[in-house]
């Protein structure tokens, strides 16, 4: 047994092999192989001691393949495929072509940049396997120490000693506004003219985020701010503006869900006017498909930074 496994691990002898299959001559399968006939026969006659069987009938007209050996050449060509695809999938992954990309979403970028990245990402890794996560920022920072996610995307992500974080795109802030709302007739919209609106903020997170730093404009601009509801994300927060339960800050990429009743318009403010989008991962994450990813990233969204221009 131990024969055979060695003379069917020896590919450069398989390949040998199978050169004087198809070519029927050694003279001719030398050629081929760019060796001299000597060796090459020594090397057939090699395999065929290890294996115990005789592989070719020699003939006046060259080396009339045996019935063993039509066995072997099929099992030849299967071998030899089976190792270039595990090449090719080698190839692949340390390419960052192949493998399973787990990605984290939460918040309004779900509506715009996000998907123009994965999609970008798709079409030149059709082979990687997306897997969407809807998190939240705390849940993202441990799925990502779990090693159960790979890239996340979030705002206001806080420093971390094991956590890259990088901004990747920057979108201006809006006021959507029921369709009624006097405001509406507004092109831009101040701190001040939001005093004493009722206010939806989102998140409500113990983490800090947009919410919190509403609070803090509205405090450092000497403005009443009054809240009306805090919620979970910009979708209720944004619902709720549509069923006239009051006025929220949100993103531009929460225009395009457009609810009924909703109308969008700039928010003006020293101290806040554009939030951004990151990206976050672990920092010992070196792998192919996290780096394809991230290069794709960067550059559709330098894209979309350059088309709003």
């Amino acid at each position: 047994m131990d024969r055979w496994l060695r003379a069917l691990d020896d590919g450069r002898r398989l390949r040998l092999f199978l050169a004087v299959a198809e070519e029927g001559n050694v003279c001719r399968a030398a050629e081929r192989v760019h060796m001299a006939q000597p060796p090459l026969s020594r090397q057939i006659q090699a395999l065929e001691e290890d294996l115990g069987v005789k592989l070719f009938k020699r003939t006046a007209r060259g080396m009339e393949i045996t019935e063993a050996g039509r066995v072997l050449v099929d099992e030849v060509r299967h071998l030899l495929g089976l190792a270039e695809q595990a090449a090719e999938r080698t190839r692949s992954a340390a390419a960052g072509e192949l493998g399973r990309l787990d990605v984290g979403l939460f918040g309004s970028g779900i509506l715009d940049v996000i998907p123009r990245i994965l999609t970008q990402f798709h079409r030149r890794f059709p082979k990687v396997r997306i897997a969407l996560h809807n998190l939240t920022k705390a849940e993202q920072l441990q799925w990502l120490r779990d090693r159960r996610l790979t890239v996340g995307f979030n705002r206001y992500v806080p420093d971390e000693p094991d956590i890259e974080v990088e901004k990747i795109y920057e979108e201006p802030l809006m006021v959507a506004l029921p369709a009624t709302h006097p405001l509406v007739d507004q092109e831009v919209i101040t701190v001040e003219m939001l005093a004493e609106e009722p206010m939806i903020l989102y998140p409500n997170l113990p983490l800090h985020g947009l919410a919190q730093e509403i609070r803090l404009v509205f405090q450092s601009d000497g403005v009443t701010i009054r809240v009306e509801q805090e919620v979970e994300d910009f979708l209720t927060a944004v619902a709720l503006v549509s069923v006239g339960f009051g006025v929220t800050i949100t993103t531009r990429s929460a225009a395009n869900l457009n609810l009924p009743n909703v109308v969008y318009r700039s928010f003006r403010s020293q101290r806040l006017s554009t939030l951004e989008l990151c990206c976050l991962w672990r920092r010992d994450d070196h792998s192919p498909v996290l780096t394809a990813f991230l290069n794709i990233a960067r550059d559709a969204c330098q894209w979309k930074e350059e088309s709003v221009l």
